[in-house]
């Protein structure tokens, strides 16, 4: 059995030193480490990381020989048992990578687990013992001999499970509950003194058993055992998804705090939705996934047009069932889609590139966004959330079952397995008894918005459109401080400041001889000027365009108010109420 035992090794460097024993090595043994972990879809090169690779047998040296970036070969003699000693550091407080520091530990396997080929499907152990004195362990992985505090022993059926299994080690709070008779732990770390847990973990339950019934009705999930992680920051927000665990990162702010049990603040409901995403991935992306995904190659990228269903139907999914959770209220939840909305129709890129383009181009686009990003791309996540609005309005006017109903018959079909594109356009058309694959597959693979007003009222929601503010007239977006003033971040495409001659990076300052300090000031001058002079500094350089707002012929888009229409319909209602009653 391949076997793994993780030290921490010195606090203040933030490294872990992992010893790997291959019992019995084949002559040339080779040796590898993931480039990318399963949820995060973007090359990372976590053998970078790695320092001071040693290899012997019966106490003497082995030669190694680095064959690429992520992979080693070992030149073994006879089947004495291989030991390979490494180093590995970990400071990036994500939930991606690996983090150590005096106060806390945390590793995904894919940065730290090497790989030994030939052996990857055999059973994989874990040795956690040799930590700091006070700190315990916490992961969702089989424990095959632990103590109190599960130092120990643990053991995984293969390689791809080993490295699906975060590890937390440190200080911390964990609570319990159960989900539909399966024990569930909330780790976290970081949190405040007046953190609510009990209301942490009464709300996560009520996530979670809308979750399972969604899926399983009264049956049981395809687990015995779920752990969220949790790491509480001044600053941060994140989510990845394991096959029974999640490793998550929020504002400690947002967390729930004791004597508010009234409160919901945008950032507690900004959490909740997260653990709702993260949760329905253990069946969305986990289990029911992309053929391309049936088994996973950790030395490259990874393939797959299918994001923005994986992706994008499932944030679709984590703010509705806070909804039929009865989490937040109906007002709450069109507010939620509202920003969702808004955000979507401010981005020109969605134009220009397709949702089905956006998944393929996950590794050298959506994760290394730049000024540019909102003119060129679209995000799978956001879009692919709204195209699975339009389907599931689209299958509920005609009165021929829902969204539901398909990802359910998905799932049955596939056996919780990997699905294709076809596979999908076939339960949409199967469950709506009429061709509408055809709709999805030009809202997937075309630039087209679907009618997403035109779908709401007909199940009686209100759809109106807000005023622009100045950005959204100028077509920019800048950041505003009393030290660097007004910057520019992005411009953007078809907008008053591209014809301008505004670029990104560019200080606003001063139009038409005021000195501007936030860019709404400039309002009052634009109000009663038809064609105003912008003062602008590039790069040191100061110099001046020429602003003409109310003459600009292109796209202005202000935001998205929705509500639940007053007179309509009693059918309309009807079906409005099986759509967002919780």
């Amino acid at each position: 059995m391949i076997t793994y035992r993780v030290d921490v090794s010195d606090l203040h460097q933030h490294e872990f030193q992992v010893t790997l024993t291959v019992p019995e090595p084949q002559a040339q043994q080779t040796l590898s480490l993931p480039v990318w972990i399963p949820g995060s879809y973007m090359v990372r090169e976590f053998s970078r990381h790695i320092s001071r690779l040693h290899a012997h047998q019966g106490g003497q040296a082995v030669g190694l020989v680095q064959k690429d970036k992520t992979t080693w070969i070992a030149t073994c003699t006879g089947r004495q048992p291989l030991v390979l000693t490494y180093r590995v550091y970990a400071f990036d407080n994500s939930v991606r990578t690996a983090f150590l520091d005096a106060h806390r530990g945390f590793f995904n396997g894919s940065s730290l687990l090497l790989k030994a080929h030939g052996y990857e499907t055999q059973p994989h152990r874990l040795e956690l013992k040799t930590l700091p004195k006070g700190w315990e362990v916490a992961t969702a992985m089989a424990a095959i001999k632990v103590d109190a505090r599960g130092r120990g022993w643990y053991e995984a059926a293969d390689y791809d499970e080993l490295i699906d299994h975060p590890v937390e080690l440190g200080q911390f709070w964990r609570g319990r509950f159960m989900a539909r008779g399966v024990p569930h732990e909330f780790v976290v770390v970081g949190n405040w003194p007046d953190f609510d847990r009990e209301r942490l973990l009464a709300d996560s339950q009520r996530i979670c058993e809308a979750q399972i019934a969604f899926w399983h009705g009264k049956k049981k999930p395809p687990f015995d055992r779920y752990v969220f992680l949790l790491n509480a920051v001044d600053e941060g927000y994140g989510g990845l998804e394991h096959r029974n665990s999640t490793a998550l990162i929020a504002a400690r702010r947002d967390l729930p705090q004791l004597g508010k049990a009234k409160d919901l603040s945008d950032g507690y409901v900004t959490l909740l939705g997260l653990i709702s995403h993260e949760y329905f991935h253990t069946w969305n992306v986990k289990r029911l996934r992309p053929a391309e995904f049936a088994v996973y190659e950790h030395s490259r990228e990874n393939y797959t047009e299918l994001l923005w269903f994986f992706e994008g139907f499932t944030s679709y999914y984590d703010d509705l069932f806070l909804l039929r959770a009865g989490l937040i209220d109906v007002p709450r939840y069109l507010k939620l889609l509202s920003k969702t909305l808004s955000t979507v129709l401010a981005t020109p890129g969605r134009h220009v590139q397709s949702v089905a383009e956006a998944s393929f181009d996950a590794w050298v686009k959506y994760y290394r966004q730049d000024e540019n990003s909102v003119n060129a791309s679209v995000s799978y996540y956001t879009k692919g959330a709204l195209i699975a609005l339009a389907m599931d309005l689209l299958l509920r006017s005609g009165k021929q079952g829902s969204l539901d109903d398909v990802m359910r018959l998905l799932w049955q079909r596939s056996q919780g397995g990997p699905v294709s594109e076809t596979d999908i356009q076939l339960a949409f058309d199967e469950v709506a008894g009429v061709d509408v694959g055809t709709a999805l597959q030009t809202w997937v693979h075309g630039t087209e918005d679907p009618p997403w007003q035109a779908l709401l009222e007909r199940l009686g929601v209100a759809w109106k459109t807000e005023t622009p503010s100045l950005a959204q007239r100028l077509g920019l977006k800048v950041s505003e401080s009393a030290l660097t003033g007004i910057k520019v971040t992005q411009v953007l495409q078809g907008g008053v400041a591209q014809a301008s001659g505004i670029s990104a990076g560019d200080e606003l300052l001063a139009l038409d001889g005021w000195r501007l300090r936030r860019l709404e000031d400039a309002q009052r001058v634009l109000n009663v000027s038809p064609e105003s002079t912008l003062l602008v500094c590039r790069d040191q350089k100061v110099f001046s365009v020429l602003l003409s707002v109310f003459s600009h012929e292109g796209e202005t888009i202000g935001g998205v108010q929705l509500t639940e229409a007053a007179l309509a319909p009693s059918a309309v209602a009807l079906r409005r109420q099986a759509w967002l009653t919780p």
